[in-house]
């Protein structure tokens, strides 16, 4: 117990506590997959009428991955959802094996898909492409061609992120392995920001989005890497 130094003996009423998840609030612990890469033909996956990068992790995606997983192993969780790219599952698959439990594929938490950017977008990026900066200082994925729109990222992210509620019980916790751009859009939602305010949370960071019980976002933290070794 505080106690007010003016008044010893009396407890400090306003001394601030650490955050409980409210009984009708659901946590979601949004996860970016660890370091992956590798633009090549065979990293692809049919999805509907696109087709989608879909890298392997690295090496370092890999020790990335068992981090993350390692410490939120220790946290209590009731389920675990993961997109359609591999990259996600992989990073998932220490924390499957130390809970047992099943992952969920949300298909609408995949990554945001750049148009004719999409299989050379690192490359472009190496290259200083003039529509990757444009695209940054514009703050929209619309710059480059045939790139999803906005606003179609923005809904298909929202309802990802609404399936999970749906699926998750108040009161608990769910670990979602995600993408850079969808964590950045959710975070976006939460708090009104910018549109690029949060797009580059780092591999296998931790964000934490609370959903609370008639519906409101709140971001809780943003891009965590403490577990990780930044020596």
């Amino acid at each position: 117990m505080h106690e007010d130094s003016q008044n010893p003996g009396r407890p400090l009423v306003h001394a601030q506590k650490r955050f409980r998840l409210p009984g009708d609030a659901r946590e979601i612990v949004l996860v970016r997959h660890g370091s992956a890469g590798g633009e090549k033909v065979d990293n692809r996956l049919l999805f509907g009428e696109l087709t989608l990068t879909d890298p392997p992790l690295w090496p370092e995606g890999e020790a990335q991955a068992t981090a993350v997983c390692e410490r939120l192993g220790r946290e209590s969780i009731a389920r675990i959802f993961i997109t359609p790219l591999q990259r996600t599952r992989q990073t998932a698959s220490r924390l499957l094996e130390l809970t047992g439990i099943e992952p969920i594929v949300i298909p609408e938490l995949r990554e945001v898909h750049l148009g004719e950017f999409e299989h050379s977008f690192y490359a472009r990026a190496a290259a200083r492409d003039p529509l990757l900066q444009r695209m940054m200082a514009e703050e929209s994925w619309e710059v480059l061609p045939l790139a999803e729109p906005m606003d179609e990222f923005s809904a298909r992210v929202r309802v990802g992120i609404d399936k999970i509620v749906e699926l998750l019980d108040a009161g608990a916790r769910a670990i979602a392995f995600a993408h850079a751009g969808t964590i950045g859009e959710v975070c976006r939602q939460a708090t009104g920001s910018r549109r690029f305010a949060f797009v580059a949370p780092e591999n296998a960071s931790i964000t934490r989005l609370v959903v609370h019980g008639d519906g409101r976002w709140a971001l809780r933290a943003f891009n965590d890497v403490s577990h990780l070794d930044c020596g």
